[in-house]
């Protein structure tokens, strides 16, 4: 553990020891994730379907569930505040009950306030709190988590043109200086995780870069959250054909995934934020038996 880092992430309800990585299962209430949505988002059974998968990734061994209602997926159109309301509220007020932290993926501040009124632990926001009010309302409250993610541009054009060059510079300088403004508003430190959101407005290169590199980005002094999972970059590296990120499919992204997640908390992430639960913690457990 780097030394400035702080061996709990407070939370609304949990202060999450974070002396071993911890892994956090992704709920899509989506109908067009990139990885496993479909879902029927809206209806009876497709709600029944989301709630049943909160559950199953609690018996594969989850420590944290996120949950999330829009697609971020490059080239994703935003979602309605209603629409994203009705997909999430719903699986936050079930999954509160479960007795894990329960993380909220989203950048708008009136779901962040809903969630966090329904008692949801963290927030997770892939612009950094940057929408107007967001920061307030995580400053406001008194003890719930944040996660602080690096993005160029926005989803929907991410991938149009991203910079060019060495990013890690540019990646730290922003989280710092996100979270240095999050202090300034009395926010503790132990409240706030940084993400360097691989896959997010950057090339393959500049990906593994940041994962060959991650250890100046634990520098910023706070903990880390690794988000490879079933990414492009993965299947652009790991597959033999010439269009790898296109042609292999997302089961076939498995491997991958873990060879990632445990690269990165050999590297010092603290937590991985994976959609294949059950085979993360099984590689873990093989990561610890090892150290």
């Amino acid at each position: 553990m780097h030394p400035d880092y702080h061996a709990i992430w407070q939370t609304s309800r949990f202060a999450i020891d974070l002396a071993s990585p911890r892994v956090m299962g992704i709920v899509n209430a989506t109908p067009d994730s990139f990885s496993d949505g479909g879902r029927q988002v809206g209806t009876s059974a497709g709600l029944k379907a989301v709630l049943d998968h909160c559950d199953q990734l609690l018996r594969e061994g989850a420590d944290i569930l996120d949950i999330g209602g829009e697609s971020t997926r490059p080239g994703a159109i935003p979602l309605a505040l209603d629409e994203e309301l009705v997909r999430v509220l719903p699986v936050v007020r079930h999954a509160v009950q479960l007795g894990v932290p329960i993380s909220v993926d989203t950048y708008k501040p009136q779901v962040m306030q809903a969630a966090l009124d329904l008692g949801a632990d963290i927030i997770n926001d892939i612009w950094s709190l940057r929408q107007p009010g967001a920061r307030h309302i995580v400053a406001r409250h008194a003890s719930c988590g944040v996660c602080l993610m690096h993005m160029h541009k926005e989803p929907l054009t991410m991938q149009v043109s991203p910079p060019d060059g060495d990013v890690l510079a540019s990646v730290k300088t922003f989280l710092i200086d996100q979270a240095g403004a999050l202090e300034g508003l009395g926010v503790d430190a132990r409240r706030i995780v940084l993400d360097p959101g691989i896959g997010f407005g950057k090339t393959v290169a500049q990906n593994f870069s940041l994962l060959a590199r991650q250890n100046e980005l634990l520098a910023c002094g706070y903990p880390l959250l690794a988000g490879w999972s079933r990414k492009s970059s993965l299947a652009a590296v790991a597959s033999a054909l010439p269009d790898g990120a296109a042609q292999m499919n997302i089961a076939d992204r498995l491997a991958p995934s873990l060879a990632a997640a445990l690269l990165a908390v050999e590297r010092g992430a603290r937590i991985v934020r994976v959609h294949d639960v059950r085979h993360t913690v099984q590689a873990l457990k093989v990561w610890s038996a090892a150290r």
